[in-house]
């Protein structure tokens, strides 16, 4: 009877092979997570780190000097940088989406065992493509352990996600014992006390191991103990999304003070730079008004002085004429007034350097410069 259902599965000679659907699901979409979350490549050699961030080994060999996840900064444990935990979920999920892909992406796959005929259908057990004809060699040879085989064409109507859900399977538990892993013992009994997974002979004939449980039990617990964790989690992660939260409003605030200061110092500036150059305006019209000032002053004190100059230059030529030349008449005609304008000339003095209005005193200048 085992032999036979299976056999049903299989494809009549009649029925013709199915195509892929028009529009398939995209997996790049849908299963990012599998990705190396550092180059975000699709890459089998991938770890699982402390904080639960999945690297592949070149991500965790070119981050080596810094010894830190490079998403969230923690610290890697291992001196050598790289962990030992293999993240086995995704790296088996990228081998089943890699047939997925094969399934829905091209038609005319050949069996996987005589390598000629077209595949009809695929063993998930196995893991294997099988045409008709291998697919009932296989189902006669597995007959007691009653594989499950899908039809091609109804694999590529399905969903990536479908596809996953479908083909994921319990995998075989092996023996603990070095020994007996190495001949194949599969184990179905979980030791608490130890806390292996044992074959029974193992269990019967080792007095150390007490207090046993079904392999699936502990799976179960396991996945339950999680899922217990991580909604335990959940409810804490609303505490660190406030805090996260406050710290973004908090880094918001300090931009907008940091863009406020900035345009207010660049005002302010603007502004002094408005009031200096009126200033320099002002000062250089004081400058230019206090330099006419000056040149009209020393104009004038330089055409009086010119003046003097020419009076006593004409004073001393007349003087020597009249010893020449005057007769006595003359002088004394002349002699009077020539005297009361030598007497003039003698009560001139010539004004003192520290007496003298300064041409160009800018000490109004200075000052407002040194104030400014």
């Amino acid at each position: 009877d085992s032999a036979t259902a299976p056999m049903e599965m299989g494809p009549r000679p009649s029925t013709p092979q199915g195509s892929p659907p028009p529009h398939l699901p995209t997996v790049e979409d849908d299963f990012q997570f599998v990705l190396c979350e550092g180059c975000r490549q699709e890459l089998p050699n991938l770890k699982l780190l402390t904080c639960l961030h999945t690297l592949c080994l070149d991500c965790l060999s070119e981050n080596k000097p810094i010894g830190k996840c490079p998403v969230c900064r923690t610290a890697i444990p291992q001196a050598n940088g790289i962990p030992d935990m293999d993240n086995l979920l995704f790296i088996n999920l990228q081998a089943r989406l890699k047939v997925y892909k094969k399934i829905s992406n091209g038609s005319g796959l050949s069996c996987s065992r005589c390598r000629s005929e077209t595949a009809a259908l695929w063993c998930s057990e196995c893991e294997e493509f099988l045409c008709t004809r291998c697919f009932e060699d296989h189902q006669w040879f597995f007959k007691k352990r009653n594989h499950e085989a899908r039809r091609v064409e109804d694999l590529c109507a399905e969903s990536a996600h479908q596809f996953l859900l479908d083909t994921r399977k319990s995998c075989n538990i092996f023996c603990s014992n070095p020994c007996h892993a190495n001949q194949g013992h599969i184990s179905s009994i979980y030791c608490n006390k130890c806390e292996k997974a044992l074959c029974c002979s193992c269990a019967l004939l080792d007095s150390q191991h007490t207090s046993f449980c079904d392999i699936r039990s502990e799976t179960q617990r396991r996945q339950e103990e999680l899922g217990t964790m991580s909604h335990e989690l959940q409810q804490k992660r609303s505490g660190f999304k406030a805090t996260h939260s406050v710290l973004q409003d908090e880094a918001a605030q300090l931009e907008q003070a940091q863009r406020e200061m900035r345009e207010l110092i660049r005002e302010r500036v603007e502004h002094l730079v408005r009031l200096i150059r009126q200033e320099e305006e002002e000062l250089l019209v004081l400058v230019e008004k206090r330099q006419e000032q000056g040149r009209r002053e020393l104009a004038r004190e330089l055409q009086h002085v010119e003046g003097v100059l020419r009076r006593m230059e004409a004073s001393e030529r007349l003087v020597e004429k009249m010893n020449l030349y005057a007769t006595e008449q003359e002088v004394m005609d002349m002699q009077p007034f020539i005297k009361k304008s030598l007497e003039d000339l003698q009560r001139l003095q010539p004004v003192a350097a520290r007496d003298q209005a300064q041409p160009g005193d800018f000490a109004e200048c200075r000052a407002r410069l040194q104030a400014l």
